[in-house]
C-alpha cells in the first residue's frame, strides 16, 4: 500500500540516491493518545524513540483529553487534518469507521501481518466491520469479582463464577457488621453502578438492543438478574454505595466479595500509599493480596456461558495518514514494542495480543513480569499466582458490551448514560415495585431513548 503523503518525485529520487529511508519515512507521524499523564506520556515518548531508531520515522506524541477526543477528531476530519494514528476507546471504533475517519484496510493489513489468531477473540469481535476489523485492539481490562479465597476455602465454597455460587457464598459469609458478603453498587448517579449492572445483566444474557435498535428486555432473564442483584444488595451495608466504599470495606477485611476494575490489583498489595489495605497495621502488607482471587467472567441461570464486561482500547489508522509509515508504527507497537506499550500502566492494560508464532503466550508472560504500583513496584507474578493471572487475561476471550455485536453501541451507551436502569433497579431494591413491574418500567423508559 502506498503512503498517502508522498514526497515529490524529485525529492524522493534524491533521497533514494543517497541511500536514505523510503519516501514515507521522511514524514513525521502524528500520534494522538489519551494516555496524557506525565509518566505515561514519557513511556510513549520512549516507544516513539525506539521506533525512530529502528525506522528513521519521527513520531510526534500528542496528548488529547479523552472527553475531548470525539469533537477534536470530528473537527480534524472536516479540515482534512487528522493525525496518522489515534489511540482511542471502544466507543469510537464503529462510528469512526462508518464516518470515514478510519482507514479500515490499513488496520486489516496490520492484523493480517501480525496474525489475527494471536489476538483475544473478544477484543477483535468488538471491532468487527464489513468482514474485517475497523481498528487494531491494543489493550484492555475486564471487570472482576474480587473475593476472599481464604474464606471461600474455609467454608468449602466454589469460586463465584455464577449467580448460584455467589448466592451460596452470601448465605455462608454474611455476618454483619463484622463481615458483609458483598458490597453492591447502589448509588444511581455513579457510572460504577452502570458498569456493574451491565456486567450482571450480560452474565444472564440480557441486553436492551438488537441489530434493529431497542429490544424489549426478556422478562424471565431480566427478573433473574434483578432478583440476583437485589440479593447481593441486601447482603451489602446500607446507604448509597459505589467504588469507594467497596474498596474501603474490602481493604479493611469487612467484605467477602466486591466488583472492581483491575486497577485495584496494586493497591491490594500495599503498593499505593493513597489507598492502603487496612486489614492489618501495615499499609504496605501483601497479606490481603495473598488471600484474594478474582473472577472475570460469571454466568446467570439463563446463560451458562456467562460473560465478561470489558473496556478495550484501539489503534485507529486514519484516512489522512501516511499509510505505510502508520502501519509500520502500529505493527511495531504491537510486536517488538508491545511490552513497552503495556508497561504504560500494566495493572490496567491486559495484553489483547497473547503472543506470536515463536511463543503463543510470549506477551502474556512478559506482561505478568512488568512492575506495577505507584509508591512501590513489584511484578504481578510476585503478588498473584499463575491461575489468577490467567483468569485476569482470560476474561478478554469472551469480553462483551451491550450493543457491540449488534452494531448498536451508540444507542446502548445512551441507555447506560441515562441512568434509567440504575434508578429503576435501585427502586426495585428498595421494594418500591416487584420484579415484573420493574421489567415493564425498564422497557417503557428505554424505548424512549433514541
Amino acid at each position: 500500500m502506498l503512503g498517502k503523503k508522498l514526497l515529490t518525485t524529485t525529492a524522493a529520487a534524491a533521497i533514494l540516491a543517497i541511500g536514505f529511508m523510503s519516501p514515507a519515512t521522511a514524514e513525521t507521524l502524528r500520534f494522538w493518545t489519551t494516555e496524557e499523564q506525565p509518566e505515561r506520556l514519557a513511556k510513549q515518548e520512549e516507544l516513539a524513540a525506539a521506533f525512530k531508531e529502528k525506522t528513521g520515522i519521527e513520531v510526534d506524541v500528542i496528548p488529547v483529553t479523552e472527553t475531548e477526543l470525539g469533537t477534536r477528531a470530528t473537527a480534524a476530519f472536516a479540515a482534512g487534518d487528522l493525525p496518522d494514528v489515534i489511540y482511542h476507546t471502544l466507543q469510537y471504533v464503529l462510528p469512526w469507521a462508518e464516518a470515514g475517519i478510519l482507514d479500515t484496510d490499513a488496520s486489516n493489513e496490520v492484523l493480517e501481518a501480525l496474525d489475527t489468531a494471536t489476538f483475544a477473540p473478544g477484543a477483535l469481535a468488538m471491532a468487527s466491520y464489513e468482514g474485517g476489523h475497523a481498528a487494531v485492539p491494543v489493550d484492555g481490562w475486564t471487570q472482576m469479582i474480587v473475593y476472599r479465597k481464604d474464606l471461600f476455602d474455609e467454608k468449602g465454597l466454589e469460586a463465584p463464577t455464577s449467580y448460584g455460587a455467589i448466592l451460596k457464598a452470601v448465605e455462608a459469609l454474611h455476618t454483619p457488621p463484622e463481615m458483609y458478603a458483598f458490597v453492591a453498587a447502589t448509588k444511581i448517579d455513579e457510572n460504577f453502578m452502570s458498569q456493574v449492572l451491565e456486567h450482571v445483566f450480560l452474565a444472564n444474557g440480557v441486553s436492551p438492543v438488537d441489530e434493529n435498535g431497542f429490544k424489549p428486555l426478556d422478562e424471565k432473564k431480566t427478573i433473574e438478574a434483578l432478583e440476583f442483584y437485589k440479593a447481593i444488595a441486601k447482603a451489602s451495608p446500607p446507604g448509597e454505595l459505589y467504588w469507594k466504599q467497596s474498596r474501603e470495606l474490602y481493604f479493611a477485611g469487612k467484605a467477602a466479595m466486591i466488583i472492581w476494575s483491575p486497577f485495584i490489583l496494586d493497591e491490594l498489595a500495599g503498593l499505593r500509599d493513597s489507598a492502603p489495605p487496612t486489614i492489618n497495621d501495615d499499609p504496605t502488607s501483601k497479606e490481603l493480596a495473598s488471600k484474594t482471587d478474582v473472577v472475570t467472567r460469571f454466568s446467570g441461570p439463563s446463560n451458562p456461558d456467562g460473560a465478561a464486561w470489558a473496556d478495550i482500547r484501539y489503534f485507529g489508522i486514519t484516512n489522512d495518514a501516511d499509510t505505510d509509515a502508520a502501519i509500520d508504527f502500529v505493527k511495531f507497537s504491537m510486536d517488538e514494542g508491545y511490552l513497552s506499550t503495556l508497561s504504560i500502566a500494566p495493572e490496567g492494560k491486559f495484553p489483547v495480543r497473547r503472543g506470536d508464532a515463536s511463543d503463543p503466550q510470549k506477551f502474556v508472560k512478559g506482561w505478568a513480569e512488568l512492575p506495577v504500583g505507584v509508591d512501590r513496584k513489584a511484578p504481578l507474578t510476585d503478588l498473584y499466582g499463575e491461575e489468577t493471572i490467567a483468569e485476569i487475561v482470560g476474561g478478554l476471550e469472551k469480553a462483551n458490551r451491550w450493543g457491540v455485536n449488534e452494531g448498536q453501541l451508540s444507542l446502548a451507551s445512551k441507555m447506560v448514560n441515562s441512568q434509567v436502569i440504575n434508578r429503576l433497579v435501585r427502586e426495585y431494591i428498595d421494594d418500591q415495585r416487584d420484579a415484573a413491574q420493574t421489567v415493564a418500567r425498564l422497557n417503557e423508559e428505554l424505548a424512549k431513548i433514541q
